[in-house]
């Protein structure tokens, strides 16, 4: 039973979608938590966000070991959520996690290292209070380090009952059908894979998707609102309390150029006439290819979780929609 329990008002819980060919199930939005969930954010709003989702059916949360900031400190707000209210849903959730990105200084801070995966996914599960992820992602590709010691050192979390799975984020084609091969060899197998994906960022159409499908591998997108552009909160200037308008935030003003901005408002006018937000609108979009198992979305209200429910049931687009989109964005 999904964990469902709002009002008569609340959206309908975001339908279950299989994960490639394999026998996992996740949420067709799942709530990212790269922002608004460390230390330097406000505790009560990162509690009540998570609980809003839970109570609307997102059953898989994703981090990382950078998530912050501080680095860190995202897996150690959810875990104290995860002590308290949530005490006693673990085997209900799915949890991912991952490393790749530089966390401490230091040689092995960063990478795909054996030695900076698995010493990664140790202080993960510790600042989560966790036994187990069930699914742990190489954060990137290294080209300094054979993929076969990365791979290896997947599967060696697997083995180790450090995680159930295990995943790619941000692999082009090629480094994906080599990451395929070498874990199918050695008798764990690729999951999923999580690129970024939206309206304005459409990279994985060239090559990914067609690689995804032919493996029967599963598809986790993350930045839907390319970091809240595709939201429309900036065509009318920068937020003080947004991401570009934040010191620790990724999205710089000089990312809000003025042929994207335009972009938005024709977008947006494509929303309106489907009776959704752009947000709606943009995370809907994500969804209409099948080979997309979730679509992963950030919030820093929980209003916003409500909006990506509701994204969730709208995933049919016309031939007209969608020719549309595409002379806009592409």
């Amino acid at each position: 039973m999904l964990p469902h329990c709002g009002s008569g008002d609340d959206p309908l819980p975001p339908p279950l979608r299989k994960c490639g060919t394999s026998g996992v199930l996740l949420p067709a939005v799942s709530l990212g938590l790269w922002h608004n969930f460390g230390a330097k954010d406000d505790r009560v709003r990162a509690r009540s966000i998570l609980l809003r989702a839970w109570e609307l059916g997102i059953t898989h949360f994703d981090l990382a070991n950078n998530y912050g900031p501080p680095q860190g400190s995202a897996e150690a707000t959810f875990g104290r959520v995860l002590k308290g209210d949530l005490r006693g849903e673990r085997d209900r959730m799915f949890l991912s996690t991952k490393a790749g990105y530089r966390m401490w200084e230091g040689p092995h801070g960063d990478g795909g290292s054996r030695k900076y995966l698995v010493a990664s996914c140790d202080q993960s599960l510790q600042r989560m209070g966790l036994d187990y992820v069930d699914l742990f992602y190489s954060h990137r590709f290294d080209p300094d380090t054979p993929l076969e010691e990365t791979m290896g050192a997947l599967d060696f979390l697997v083995r180790s009952g450090r995680a159930l799975y295990v995943g790619i984020s941000s692999y082009n084609p090629e480094q994906t059908r080599q990451a395929i091969t070498i874990l199918r060899q050695l008798g764990t197998p690729c999951l999923i894979h999580q690129p970024s994906h939206n309206l304005l960022d459409r990279w994985m159409e060239n090559g990914l998707t067609g690689v995804l499908r032919a493996e029967g591998m599963g598809c986790a997108v993350f930045s839907p609102l390319c970091q809240g552009i595709l939201t429309g909160k900036y065509s009318a200037g920068i937020p003080r309390d947004s991401r570009a308008g934040s010191m620790h935030g990724w999205l710089r003003p000089k990312d809000l150029t003025k042929d994207r901005l335009e972009k938005v408002r024709q977008l947006e006018e494509l929303a309106r006439a489907r009776g959704q937000s752009l947000a709606e609108f943009a995370i809907s979009w994500t969804l209409r290819d099948s080979v997309v198992t979730t679509s992963i979305f950030g919030a820093s209200r929980p209003d916003h979780v409500e909006e990506a429910v509701r994204a969730a049931s709208r995933t049919s687009f016309s031939r007209e929609e969608l020719d549309r989109v595409d002379a806009i964005t592409l």
